[in-house]
């Protein structure tokens, strides 16, 4: 069993979520990091999937005068507010569409079968998008299928193919990070 210093925080989402759109950002992931020391991790982005310092700083801004007028978390912690990145984490359904043609790797909550018997819960492969609510990539010359709540972890490879994108769509947008 591994052990993870990484805590999902999706009961917290609710109570950040909206915060966050407020101050312009949708919200990417939130997790707790650490044991004894706690780090509220948020990562975020604008509606166009850009994040700057700029960004951070404002959006860090309006999370710790939330947090100061209605602390919602019980103890002591930290917060750290980033972009997603290039090599981002895939957490909405939408992102496997988003990222469609794009290398990713995944990790489902329990292993599926696979010819040998053996099972995997791990892959890496090209996004192809979304089949209903079933995440698709193509993967050892197969095409494979998830359930989207199956999956516990994804997120994009950083490629050649991937920086040019961000390279072109920083260009486009005037953005920098």
């Amino acid at each position: 069993m591994e052990f993870s210093i990484f805590t999902a925080a999706s009961h917290l989402e609710p109570i950040f979520e909206p915060v966050i759109e407020q101050a312009g950002f949708r919200l990417v992931r939130l997790r707790i990091m650490g044991g004894q020391h706690k780090t509220l991790q948020i990562m975020a982005e604008r509606e166009d999937g850009s994040m700057d310092v700029e960004g951070c700083t404002t959006l860090s801004r309006a999370l710790l005068d939330f947090i100061e007028a209605q602390d919602p978390i019980e103890g002591e912690y930290e917060i750290e507010v980033s972009s997603p990145g290039i090599d981002r984490p895939l957490t909405r359904l939408a992102d496997f569409s988003r990222w469609k043609g794009h290398e990713a790797k995944l990790e489902l909550t329990a292993a599926i079968p696979t010819p040998d018997g053996a099972g995997r819960k791990r892959f890496r492969g090209t996004l192809e998008g979304l089949d209903g609510n079933d995440v698709v990539i193509s993967a050892g010359g197969q095409r494979l299928s998830f359930p989207f709540r199956s999956v516990l972890e994804a997120k994009l490879v950083l490629t050649d193919k991937l920086i040019q994108e961000d390279l072109k769509s920083r260009k486009g947008a005037g953005a920098t990070t």
